[in-house]
């Protein structure tokens, strides 16, 4: 059975991901001052942060459209036998909506999860969903499993900028009150597909030695072979975190990766973030 796999321009895409022959990503359009800009084609996240600096309106985001992703199934229906779609959190974005509407309109057997996750640990998901493959497992098992695997996740982020995340509407007046006037960092928490405030604490220093301890909790408990550090802009600044985190915890691999110019876009250039799987 040949497969083709869907994703979205929120997952990160490293080196073996943007090579493979079966992996096919569908961008997500930004909107900037009226302006469109397709995600990862013509708007990188550091020339996006650059026009951040100058922008009037309030900067969205656009989900794929139901024709865009039929278009690309009806394609992929010409060479595969069946589609595994894993796209960004349904609560975050009606991406999974699209998707979803867009099978019902062709021929090819398209299987649609929403993976409640975002940037690195929604790449995770689809490659161990290559992996279940491998090992001859049908559409229908594979779809079950990643579908309990998206639960043993733990993601957690130091938004950049409190105020991209309110402008957007992903921060109620209140938490931005909170955050910006009191200089109060919140913890914010992916869980259940949708953001949350984990703690609140009093700085940025303080607040990463919580999330480190978050994390030395889970690979005590279920130990963890590999973590993964996300960014906004500053890849220096996650490499000095990935190497105090290194001394701390020795024996769990650590690798960087940049959220991407479509979550950038409400998180900021200075966000930076952990993730891990439970179950690996």
């Amino acid at each position: 059975m040949k497969i083709a796999w869907v994703t979205d321009s929120t997952a990160t895409m490293d080196e073996e991901m943007q090579n493979h022959p079966d992996v096919y990503v569908v961008p997500i359009t930004i909107l900037l001052d009226q302006h469109e800009y397709i995600d990862g084609v013509d708007l990188t996240p550091a020339a996006l942060y650059e026009r951040l600096k100058s922008v009037k309106a309030v900067p969205k985001t656009s989900q794929p459209s139901i024709g865009t992703f039929q278009q690309l199934f009806e394609k992929l229906g010409e060479t595969y036998d069946v589609i595994i779609a894993v796209h960004l959190s349904e609560k975050l974005s009606g991406t999974v909506s699209s998707c979803k509407q867009a099978a019902e309109l062709v021929k090819i057997p398209v299987y649609t999860i929403d993976s409640g996750l975002i940037s690195y640990p929604l790449t995770w998901m689809l490659k161990k969903g290559m992996q279940f493959a491998e090992q001859e497992l049908q559409p229908e098992q594979i779809t079950t499993k990643l579908e309990s695997l998206k639960h043993e996740n733990e993601l957690y982020v130091l938004i950049g900028s409190l105020e991209q995340l309110h402008r957007s509407g992903r921060m109620n007046g209140l938490q931005f009150f909170l955050g910006s006037v009191l200089q109060i960092t919140p913890i914010i928490s992916l869980e259940q597909g949708q953001l949350n405030t984990k703690e609140k604490v009093r700085s940025k220093k303080k607040a990463q030695e919580k999330m480190i301890n978050y994390l030395k909790t889970a690979y005590e408990q279920h130990e963890l072979k590999e973590a993964f550090i996300l960014y906004g802009l500053h890849r220096e600044i996650a490499e000095e975190w990935k190497r105090t985190i290194e001394m701390e915890i020795p024996g769990l691999v650590l690798n960087c990766y940049p959220l991407g110019a479509a979550v950038g876009l409400h998180a900021g250039e200075d966000t930076l973030g952990i993730s891990w799987f439970n179950k690996q």
